[in-house]
């Protein structure tokens, strides 16, 4: 009995263990949209099956994602370029 209930420690041990680690990991894009435009608003947009997020400087973990993203500045001829990171939707 005391084998029994040891192996279920250890199982339930390295369960908890691969759920703590695979919960830690970020979901990373599935692609990368990188938009160069003239100044102004520039729209992208996903039209089906797939989501957009501002990626810029690395994926923001309270950041949802979008179907229409707007892009824009307004200083200069043209705008510098921005990344986009897009999620695929299951």
């Amino acid at each position: 009995m005391k084998r029994f209930v040891v192996r279920l420690a250890i199982a339930g041990f390295l369960v908890m263990t691969g759920w703590v680690l695979a919960k830690a990991q970020q979901s990373q894009p599935d692609f990368e949209i990188v938009v160069s435009a003239p100044a102004g608003k520039t729209t992208v947009e996903c039209r089906r099956g797939c989501g957009l997020s501002w990626f810029e400087r690395g994926l923001n973990p309270k950041a949802s994602t979008m179907k229409t993203f707007d892009f824009g500045c307004t200083s200069g001829d043209r705008c510098a370029s921005g990344v986009i990171g897009g999620w695929l939707e299951r």
